[in-house]
């Protein structure tokens, strides 16, 4: 199984990024797909999700109304939509796959997923 994320880089503040997932090796509509990111010093953290189904979003506080997340089944690619970008957006995002197509849930919880990408950094600059 391989999730290969893409799309990070270097924005201003107030900037938009499109972040990718690209899974294989898995059936990708049993997964609900998820990002998440680290911060320097920082642990890590849940930022959105979406069901296996795509019916379902979830999205942290932080960044509820500026990000967006969406999946193509036929590309097998889960997506992060990111605008108004901010400096405390700053991170490294990973995407990660749950198996749960039996439950249909969004979770937060990082240990409740099966695989994980290999991270993608974005910087915003103030």
């Amino acid at each position: 199984v391989q999730l290969q994320a893409s799309g990070g880089g270097l924005v201003q503040a107030g900037g938009s990024l499109r972040l990718s997932c690209a899974a294989s090796g898995l059936t990708f509509n049993n997964y609900a797909m998820s990002w998440f990111r680290q911060a320097p010093g920082k642990e890590r953290e849940f930022v959105s999700g979406i069901s296996w189904s795509g019916s379902s979003t979830y999205y942290a506080d932080s960044v509820k109304g500026r990000f967006t997340i969406s999946r193509d089944s036929a590309k097998k690619t889960v997506y992060l939509q990111m605008n108004s970008l901010k400096p405390e957006d700053t991170a490294v995002y990973y995407c990660a796959a749950d198996y749960a197509r039996l439950v249909g849930r969004i979770t937060v919880d990082a240990a409740s997923y099966d695989y994980w990408g290999q991270g993608t950094e974005v910087t915003v600059s103030s």
